[in-house]
């Protein structure tokens, strides 16, 4: 099972706790950063800086099909999550039909600012590809490719909207439980999969957020290992 993570040069700790929370459910998982810096100079990407994107892996994670040679199937997932079960049972779930499957979240967050100062920007389909499970081998997604995702005539709204799909046939639904997002959702006591999206406890202002224990306990066993 390979897991690409999004990796933020500002938020090392959370990549690291959420691969923590990943590896000690599962010791076959692959977890794998996407760090800007490195796809750069291994010429995977070539995108200008992008003053809007609000994390690094903005447009990084849709590389996905082309990094696994259009094989198999694959997860992505932001930094600031934590896993509280097994990601295997993520995977199964996958369904081949499907070019994507994600939580698709029915919210409108609010205005201002988020995390460290950065701005809440409000779109259409937020947060559905902060987790999205990856049918690399799909006919539709042999269309990512990296000439693709870099191109300068297609924006963050097209491909975060999934506008490279059609959505009812080729996108696929998975539950909240697996994209729980903190803030946004009350109705699930012990989610499988935590979403800090506004903030995490790796910030001084989100010291106590809801599940902000449930975040630190992974912090403690990853330093006790």
């Amino acid at each position: 099972m390979k897991v690409f993570v999004g990796y933020d040069t500002r938020e090392d700790i959370a990549y690291q706790v959420c691969k923590h929370s990943l590896e000690s459910r599962n010791d076959t998982v692959e977890v794998i950063p996407l760090i800007q810096s490195k796809l750069r100079d291994q010429g995977w990407y070539t995108r200008p800086v992008d003053k809007l994107a609000s994390t690094e892996f903005t447009f990084t994670r849709f590389l996905m099909p082309e990094l696994t040679n259009f094989n198999g199937w694959a997860l992505f997932c932001d930094s600031d999550i934590i896993f509280l079960e097994d990601v295997a049972e993520l995977f199964d779930q996958a369904d081949d039909k499907y070019a994507v499957m994600c939580a698709k979240h029915d919210y409108t967050p609010k205005e201002g600012v988020k995390m460290d100062g950065q701005t809440q920007t409000v779109y259409p389909r937020k947060n559905w590809s902060s987790v999205m499970l990856f049918n690399c081998e799909h006919p539709a997604n042999k269309r990512l490719t990296q000439d693709m995702v870099n191109s300068n005539e297609l924006n963050g709204a097209y491909f975060h909207r999934f506008s490279w799909l059609e959505d009812d046939a080729q996108l696929g639904e998975l539950d909240h439980t697996w994209n729980y997002l903190v803030g946004v959702y009350n109705d699930i006591e012990k989610p499988k999969l935590i979403h800090y999206t506004e903030g995490g406890p790796w910030f001084e202002n989100y010291r106590n957020c809801e599940f902000a224990q449930e975040w630190k306990d992974n912090l403690y066993q990853m330093m006790d290992r």
